[in-house]
Order: structure tokens, then sequence, then C-alpha cells
């Protein structure tokens, strides 16, 4: 069978290392959690049978999880085919994938439906279901790591063929902040081994093998619970507020990455964004219909100054934007204080009132007017029939007819139109009809519609940068500022205009924090985490400088922060500062490009390939012996001669003089 046939060698080798993993993992690692307490300590389901009691005391009325036991015999039998088929290098490695996939997710589902119907029936005796071990039971390592390598393998199978290829090659950029992460929670993973003793309520030490076994266990527990909250709505929407300022602080450093220009001056951006924001939403007279956009122009007008300023003076002095940016981080905060730490101020002998302050000891502005305030998005999200609260599915359906719409109809030019009006009417029909119960404290939530607006920045930023002439030249200035200004292109003023929209875009995070009320209140407060601004870089090296990347790397952050949360609230040793080691850990694995290839992250082009292998050979490039004798003997050309030299040789000129103009003067 020829190579074109079969699965490359890097991609067999890839899926053996995950189905192997696999394999062993199903009877090494715990299947899955029959059960776990507030103190963490659990009671464990092994593969093909047995369990581990870290809880201590017994249990009665255990959940029937035998179907996904013996659906667990069937994975090992699909993981041992697909072993072979990578060995083999088989074409039907990515069938195997497929169906260990497949299985495993089948496995998940009967296991939690076995924990769901143990909760049922005890509910039926009346119990409380605060008081039913088995509703914080779900899967383990042993029954995820067959769906990872299924979904590996198929990947790796159907890289053989030339569409799923390009489709794969297409998603390249993503390697380098995926193995990022993989190492960072690798390298979390041995810190919390070391640090964390396994929670136990024996009244006995551990065996090896428990002791083991619970430390796998511990990382487990500490990263499902970092994820968790992707899984609930009321913790998702607590990620996303964490998310929300790293969005607009994230696309304006990446602004400025695509320009070649570090903008290090996010919290000074962000506290003169709040400082505009509060002077038209606090003062000024409009009425509500200009007063909101007034507001949330006036937080990037005052971003788009402070960083127009450090843009500025590099390109008329060429003086460095990352210092510039620094100092003027601590400029605006000595203008915050100014304004809102007291009201009154000292000048020249005399005392004068300063009436932004509000009354009172804690450094706040007066409230925001009730039109520059932004609405909490579960407003917009839920409606309620009776008594019961429901969670919109109308947004949610309405992105689906749209991607479905979209990508349905490639060959139609106006594609994005159809869809667009496809979403709109799945979104009328169904924002306030279908929808999901939820509790009551989800209205409390202080999510906001500046979420809303940082998503809109994100899509004008790629429009922006892919789409427009302005874009282009932006680009090439960070790429190669010489070859732009070679190519008619104006570097000061693309760098000025880097800069102006790169503060901007972080001064509207302002609006998350002040109209949004994300701090308790409609105002601007002196507790401001302005530190934002600086996540913000670690948000665009995950993000790659990408506006979709900047995105879901900011909620990612977003959701291992509100994890965090649960960690430090349970674990003793283990709080959410693993939080913070894992963002150093991400962004020092990106700066090393993931320890990758360059062969893997940046290869030749297609083309070029095909051309090697077409007409290349191992020996195209060798001489003969007098081949190499005769250009041996060839002079070398005139390296490092000016062609003005050159031509006056050529024209029987005095090559030395030229060359020695002053020499020659002396002599």
């Amino acid at each position: 069978m020829s190579d074109s046939a079969r699965p490359s060698p890097l991609a067999a080798r890839l899926s053996l290392i995950f189905t192997g993993l696999a394999f062993v993992g199903l009877f090494l690692f715990p299947y899955g959690t029959l059960s776990r307490n507030f103190n963490a300590q659990s009671l464990l389901q092994r593969f093909p049978s047995g369990l581990i009691n870290y809880v201590g005391g017994t249990f009665e009325n255990l959940p029937n999880v035998s179907t996904a036991l013996t659906l667990g015999w069937v994975t090992v039998l699909v993981l041992a085919a697909a072993i072979f088929a990578a060995v083999r290098r088989a074409s039907w490695l990515w069938l195997a994938g497929a169906a260990a996939l497949v299985l495993g997710i089948a496995a998940i589902l009967i296991f939690n439906a076995g924990l769901d119907a143990a909760v049922a029936d005890l509910v039926a005796k009346g119990v409380r279901a605060r008081r039913i071990p088995w509703t914080s039971g779900g899967m383990h390592l042993g029954l995820f790591l067959p769906v990872l390598a299924g979904a590996v393998t198929l990947f790796a199978g159907l890289s053989m063929y030339p569409r799923a290829w390009d489709f794969l090659n297409r998603l390249r950029g993503l390697l380098v902040p995926v193995s990022a992460i993989a190492l960072a929670i690798a390298v979390g993973a041995v810190v919390v081994l070391i640090v964390q003793p396994v929670p136990s309520g024996l009244d006995r030490p551990l065996a090896l093998g428990e002791l083991l076994t619970g430390k796998l266990d511990v990382v487990w527990y500490v990263y499902t619970t970092l994820f968790a909250p992707v899984t609930n709505v009321q913790d998702l929407f607590s990620s996303l507020k964490i998310a929300t300022p790293l969005i607009f602080a994230g696309l304006g450093v990446a602004f400025g990455f695509r320009a070649g220009l570090f903008n290090i001056g996010g919290p000074g951006q962000l506290t003169m964004g709040g400082i505009g924001a509060m002077l038209v939403g606090v003062y000024a007279p409009l009425p509500p219909v200009l007063l909101l956009p007034a507001t949330v122009l006036a937080a990037a007008a005052g971003g788009a100054l402070w960083g127009a300023i450090p843009g500025l003076l590099k390109a008329r002095f060429g003086s460095s934007e990352v210092i510039n940016t620094i100092m003027l981080n601590y400029i605006a905060s000595a203008i915050f204080i100014f304004l809102i730490g007291s009201s009154t101020f000292p000048f020249l002998g005399k005392t004068y009132n300063l009436p932004i302050k509000a009354e009172g000891f804690e450094a706040k502005s007066n409230e925001f007017q009730a039109g520059a305030r932004l609405a909490p998005i579960a407003d917009l999200l839920s409606f309620t029939r009776g008594e019961v609260t429901y969670f919109s599915m109308g947004p949610i359906l309405a992105l689906l007819a749209f991607g479905g719409v979209y990508y349905g109809l490639r060959q139609v030019k106006a594609r994005l139109w159809i869809g667009l009006a496809a979403a709109v009417i799945v979104g009328f029909l169904t924002w306030n009809s279908l929808g999901i119960p939820i509790t009551s404290s989800f209205t409390t939530s202080r999510l906001n519609t500046s979420f809303l607006i940082g998503l809109v920045c994100a899509v004008l930023m790629g429009v922006l940068l892919w789409r427009t002439s302005a874009g282009y030249a932006l680009r090439a200035v960070g790429l190669s500022p010489a070859a732009a200004e070679y190519g008619g292109i104006s570097v000061g003023k693309n760098v000025i205009l880097a800069m102006t929209l790169s503060g901007a875009l972080i001064g509207l995070g302002a609006t998350h924090y002040t109209m949004g009320g994300a701090l308790d209140e409609y105002r601007l407060k002196g507790n401001m985490p302005v530190g934002v601004g600086f996540d913000g870089i670690a948000v665009a090296l995950m993000g790659q400088s990408t506006p979709g990347g900047v995105v879901a790397a900011a909620i990612l952050f977003g959701t291992v922060d509100t994890g965090g949360v649960n960690v430090d609230r349970v674990l003793d040793k283990v709080n959410k500062d693993i939080v913070t080691v894992l963002k150093a850990l991400i962004v020092l694995f990106i700066a090393a490009g993931g320890f990758l290839s360059r062969r893997i992250t940046d290869p030749p082009p297609p083309t070029l390939v095909k051309a090697a292998d077409a007409g290349g050979s191992d020996g195209g490039g060798k001489l003969s012996p007098s081949e190499a004798a005769r250009e041996a003997s060839t002079p070398l050309p005139n390296v490092g001669r000016s062609s003005e030299v050159i031509s006056q040789d050529m024209l029987g000129g005095d090559p030395v003089a030229e060359e020695n103009p002053d020499k020659e003067r002396k002599s």
C-alpha cells in the first residue's frame, strides 16, 4: 500500500501514544466517581470491578453501573484494534478512532444514567437531594481517556485524505496554545501531587495503591473543578463576567502586536477610560438615547488618548512605547486618585472644592445617570412564566440558524445576509417561548451588555485588520516597517493609529466596571481592578493575537478563575493561586513555542514540498570530482564591492581610488 493511502508516521505515532495511554489507564486509573463529599473525599469505581472508599463508613443502595463496566470491555477491544492499526499505519485507523470515541461517550452517558437512576430512586423514597451521595458522581480518567484517544485517533486517521488534511492544516495555528495549555496542566498536576495530601476520612494509613490512586483523584478533582463553571449557567455567567474586561484588554494588546507594538499601558488606558465614562455618564445633560452611546464613546476616547500619546512619541521621536506606556500608567493612577480620592485639593496655599467624589470615606464617584447604565444580560436572556424563570434558548438557536445557513450556502454570495435574516427570524420566534428553567439567583448576575460590546469589537477588529486596506497597512508595518515604508505606507501614521485604537479597545473595558455595575455599583470606584490591563498581555499571547483566539483565551481564564474559588474553598493545601501558576506557565510555554518543532508549527508551503518530491533527490545536488575541482577554481564574484566600483572597473577606472577616495586625497 502506498504512503499516500496511509496515515503519516507522525499521525500514527500520535494515535499510538493516546490509545496506549487510554488502554493502560482503563485498568490503572479510576473508572468513575460514585460520590464525593464537601471535603473532596470520594468513593471511586474501578475497572473491571471494585471500589476504593476514601470517605469511610459504608454505602447502601449503590448505583448500578454494570452496563457501563461491560461497555468498558468493548472499549478495551476497540482500543487494542486502534493500537494495532496505528502500529501498521492501516487505512482503517480512523474507523477504530471513531468507534473508540462513540463507545467512550456511550459509556459516560450510561454511567451517569446509572447515577441518575439511583438518585431518582432515593428521591422517590423521600430522601432530600442534598443528602444523596450520588449527585456528586461522574466520569473519571478511566472513562475520559478513551474519548480523548478516540478523537485524536479519528483525526490522525482522517489526515491521510486531502480534504481532511487541508482542514486540519488550517487549524495549525492552534498547536502552540494547545501544547502550552497541555504542558501547563502537566506541570500544574505535578505541583498538586506534591503539595496536596489525599483527602481521606479513613482511620488508618493508606496503602501504597490507595495513595497513588488518591493522588490521581486529587489532580482530577482540581482540574474538573477549575473547568466546572462551563457546566452550569450560574457559574458560566460568573466566568463571563470575569472574562469581559479580559476580552477588551486582550484585544487592545493584540491590536498593538499586529502592528509590531508592545502596549503595556493597559492599566493606565483602562483608568482613563473609566474617567472618561464617569465624566459623561454622571454629568452630561443628554437624553438617555444619546447618553448611553456617548458614555461608551467617552470610555473609548479616554483610552484612545492615553494610547495615542506614546504612539505619537514613538512616531515623532522614536521613543520606546514600552517605557512610555509604563510611565503613563503612573500618571493615570495619579489623576484617578486626584479626582475621586478627596473632595478638596490644595493649590498655591488655598483649598478648592472638587465635586467629583461622592460623600463618605470611600473613594468613588457619584452614581451614573440611569440612562448611562448597561443592562444586565440576565434580563435580556431570561423570561418569566408565572413564578418560574427561564433561560431563553432564542440566542443559541439564532446562532445555530446563522451558522447552518452561512456554511450551508457556501456557493451563494449573499449567504451572510441570508444567514442574518434567518437568525433574526429564529430569534424573534423563540426568544420568549423556548427556555430552560433556572434558579432565581441567575437574575442577580452582574454580567452586563459590555460583554456583547466586547464581542462586537472582536468582529470589528477582525474586519479592520483582514478586510480593509488600512488593516493591511497596519499588519505590513508590524511585519516589516522598512518594507512597508518602501511600499509607500506611512509607518509613523500607522504607529499612531495602532496605539490609538489599542488604547480605545482597552479603555472600553471600563464600561464593564462603571456602566455595567460589575463592582456592585454604577460608579467609578477606587477598587477598580486596573491590573487586568496586564492580564491582557497573557490573553493576547494565548490567543495568538487573533480576535477569536483572544475571546476564547479570555473565557478560559475567566472559567479557571471562577473554578479556582471553589478549589480554594475545599482543599487546604491547594488554593486559587494554582490559577496564577497555570496562567504563568501557559505564557511561558507559548513564549517557547510549545516546544514544538518549526517543521510542525510552520512547515514549508505544500507547493514547495511537492516540487521537491517530484524533481529532487538526495544525489541531485552532488558534484563529480572533476566538476568539484572546476567549481573550486572558479574565482569568487565581486562580493562586498559596490556597483559603482564595479562599473568603474569595467570602464577602465581606478577601483582602488574609487573605494578609497580619502586615501587618494591624502597621498
